[in-house]
């Protein structure tokens, strides 16, 4: 196929609409004929070289920021090749006997991308909000298209989806509902989880605020921290972060944790915000993990990552989320399935006001029990991820090569 017919005029569409939160937002524009020209010869390479391989081959195509989590962290990938000042990134690894490419960057657009006939992909999306949805949309029908004409054999969807778990914009394009894909891996608690066809996934780590990733031997788990527990995040009045924030005040325990809260959300975070959060993850016994839009989010990730214990508000946020293991109705949903699934090391409450004796308790902890706390924690998150990332490769040759592992 000629893969540049109509880039130039893709990439003008959809180059601000790469990034959900605004990551890229500052990199290199080359003007898009020069960008096709030299992603014309990195393909014709990329080509040669993926036919002469023994290996079965998967294609991933990462268009939302959950797909650089799902490479790096969890597979363990790196982006090695980089072209057009970072509009287009790849890179490739080998797992179960398969090789993964994985591509990704405002260049990667719909009919400006080449496809190999015999290609399996695995497509990242972004469908947490209406205008995300619309692109996610279009991306799925160009990918139906390649599907019906052959040249695409597979076809699996990890999603970041709706924090209401809102996700019916989906459902026509799901094999058992008369579309093609499967299986999808999708964020938050949804009611279509079935361990069949459609997996819960992790939310992970803020990756395009560039939140890095963290190597538990780079960390100093062995040293006294300066703060029993820290919170910084976007306080709404009448929120449960206010009534927490309010309890800590009230019982005089402010000063013994790191707070720095805003009235307003700030989508990216400057290089001085990133550099404070992550010294309040390194520097804090435990993180305040309070409820936004849904109960999963980033600081959960990020704090574990960090041997920083999070202390989780465990209650259903408004919507369609949750699961429920006894499919009664007389039960209510379960949240953060997937991380009580894997035995999180968490601190889970209900209610803010049973956090002082949190605190007090933490008071009480020697250095000894605190550092072999941060051990555990850490171990279990290098565990988590390698579970996923074993799951998630068994998952894919068994679907697309119906070969168990």
């Amino acid at each position: 196929m000629n893969w540049r017919l109509g880039l130039q005029g893709e990439l003008k569409k959809h180059e601000q609409e790469w990034n959900p939160w605004g990551e890229d937002s500052e990199m290199e524009t080359l003007p898009p004929l020069r960008r096709a020209g030299l992603l014309s010869r990195q393909w014709k390479v990329a080509q040669a070289d993926v036919r002469s391989t023994p290996w079965r081959r998967v294609e991933i195509w990462g268009k939302a920021a959950i797909g650089l989590y799902l490479w790096e962290h969890v597979l363990g990938g790196e982006l090695p090749y980089v072209l057009a000042g970072g509009q287009w990134k790849e890179g490739s690894l080998i797992a179960s006997d398969v090789l993964y490419s994985f591509y990704t960057g405002p260049a990667v657009v719909p009919r400006g991308l080449p496809v190999v006939d015999g290609t399996a992909v695995v497509l990242v999306l972004n469908g947490r909000e209406q205008s995300k949805v619309t692109v996610a949309q279009e991306w799925l029908r160009y990918l139906g298209e390649q599907v019906r004409g052959g040249g695409v054999t597979e076809a699996a969807l990890v999603l970041l989806g709706n924090e209401r778990c809102e996700n019916d914009w989906l459902r026509p394009f799901l094999r058992k509902h008369g579309g093609f894909v499967e299986p999808v891996f999708l964020v938050y608690d949804s009611q279509w989880t079935d361990e069949h066809t459609v997996f819960q996934w992790p939310l992970g780590v803020a990756t395009y605020r560039h939140f890095p990733l963290v190597k538990p031997e780079d960390l100093n788990l062995e040293t006294p921290r300066r703060y029993i527990c820290n919170f910084l995040g976007t306080v709404y009045p009448g929120s449960s972060r206010e009534m927490m924030l309010n309890i800590l005040s009230k019982e005089g325990l402010s000063g013994m944790c790191f707070l720095h809260t805003r009235t307003q959300w700030q989508p990216m975070e400057t290089v001085e915000s990133l550099g404070l959060y992550r010294h309040a993850l390194q520097q804090s016994d435990l993180t305040l993990s309070p409820v936004g839009i849904n109960t999963e989010c980033y600081r959960i990730y990020e704090a574990a990552a960090y041997g920083s214990v999070p202390v989780v508000e465990d209650v259903m946020t408004p919507g369609y989320c949750g699961t429920n293991n006894n499919n009664s109705s007389n039960v209510s949903p379960i949240p953060l399935h997937l991380l009580k699934a894997s035995n999180a090391p968490f601190i889970f409450l209900t209610d803010w006001r049973e956090l002082p004796k949190i605190l007090q308790h933490e008071l009480a902890l020697s250095m000894w029990q605190k550092v072999q706390r941060r051990v555990r924690l850490v171990r279990w998150y290098h565990d988590f991820l390698a579970h996923l990332r074993k799951n998630f490769t068994k998952i894919i040759r068994e679907t697309f090569f119906h070969e168990p592992t």
